[in-house]
């Protein structure tokens, strides 16, 4: 198949259903762990269409979402510095922190500017070289690539204006934290694309071989999904766990060596806190000591946070997949995408938005 309608068909997928009904005779629950897939699964679906012995559990794969409240009221803090214009993409600015938001903080005359790029950001810096401007970087594996080139370049081009607060988060060992925690039983991971078109296949390994949990790495359209839950029930069947490659147009084994290469030139990893996890050792990504000079973690006197969340919100349940979005007594009543209470809420990515939005 070359274009995307093609894997839109309802046609074709009706033998992929079909086949996963034939197979899937016991309880099986599969957890994405990509917010594209989460959102993708509400929009077409594809819970409707899956036998009831399927389960399809949403997990952290939200950068937003999992981006701590401690780190949300820092970028709060940063915007209130004298002189600094914030640059961030879009679905940061809505983000409840313990007192306030950056969408708040704009209102007050803050100068908070969304980009589609950190180049953006770097340009408003050429362009306005009396002011400093930290550009927010949230994100996983998919958009840390690009923030380190853009980093490098600074650094390259002498900017001493354009800093980057680096937020970023790795996502295998998250899983590894994940399924330490035992809350949740599961029986295999649809495992991220976009993410895995950077890294590759090799780091899920683990997966398969400690925990005996099959994987699929999906793209993101219906006929991907469901063939890649079919592959997933065909593991299961078979009692063979391993790391499949569904997403062949989009994935190889080795990843994207030249986007890696980027990464290592820019960060190391880091500990940091994910939202409803905690503290998970080497996830972060924190600037290198030759870029210290951009890091705005270390350039700017940072307060100490003491970080409150809405006692009511059970976003981090949810990024667990303890809970579906519907579970909490928020949900709909209270927070709605016009009122967050919780990231998940706000990010186009988040479980509760999709299911809000595309929910029965």
């Amino acid at each position: 198949m070359k274009y995307i309608d093609e894997y839109r068909d309802g046609e074709k997928a009706r033998p992929i259903i079909e086949e996963i009904r034939r197979l899937a005779g016991q309880p099986i629950r599969l957890m994405e762990v990509c917010g594209t897939h989460t959102v993708a699964i509400a929009r077409y679906g594809l819970r409707k269409v899956l036998p009831p012995t399927i389960e399809l559990i949403s997990g952290p794969g939200c950068p937003v979402c999992v981006t701590s409240q401690n780190d949300v009221d820092l970028m709060i803090s940063l915007s209130r510095v004298p002189g600094v214009i914030i640059a961030t993409f879009g679905d940061m600015v809505r983000v409840p922190g313990s007192d306030s938001s950056l969408d708040r903080e704009r209102a007050q005359g803050r100068d908070i500017r969304v980009v589609y790029s950190p180049l953006d950001g770097m340009k408003i810096a050429a362009a306005e070289p009396q002011k400093k401007v930290i550009f927010l970087g949230v994100g996983f594996e998919t958009t840390a690539p690009t923030i380190a080139a853009t980093a490098l370049e600074a650094r390259k081009q002498g900017l001493k204006n354009f800093f980057v607060f680096s937020a970023h988060k790795t996502v295998p060992r998250a899983l590894k934290a994940l399924l330490e925690l035992g809350e949740v039983k599961l029986n295999g991971f649809l495992l991220p694309g976009h993410v895995s078109a950077i890294i590759g296949s090799r780091p899920y390994e683990f997966l398969a071989r400690d925990y005996a949990l099959p994987c699929v790495i999906s793209g993101f359209e219906p006929l991907d999904i469901l063939q890649s839950v079919f592959m997933l029930v065909r593991q299961v069947k078979m009692r063979n766990p391993r790391v499949e490659i569904q997403y062949r147009r989009g994935v190889h084994e080795e990843g994207n060596r030249k986007a890696q290469e980027v990464m290592a030139r820019a960060f190391q990893p880091s500990d940091v806190e994910w939202r409803g996890i905690g503290c998970i050792p080497g996830t972060g990504l924190s600037f290198r000591e030759e870029l210290a000079g951009l890091d705005a973690a270390r350039i700017f006197d940072l307060p100490r946070i003491q970080a409150r969340e809405n006692p009511g919100c059970r976003c981090g349940e949810v990024l667990r997949g303890v809970i579906r979005p519907r579970e909490c007594r928020l949900f709909a009543e209270v927070c709605t995408p016009q009122n967050p209470v919780g990231p998940c809420m706000v990010s186009f990515e988040g479980s509760c938005a999709a299911a809000y939005k595309y929910g029965s």
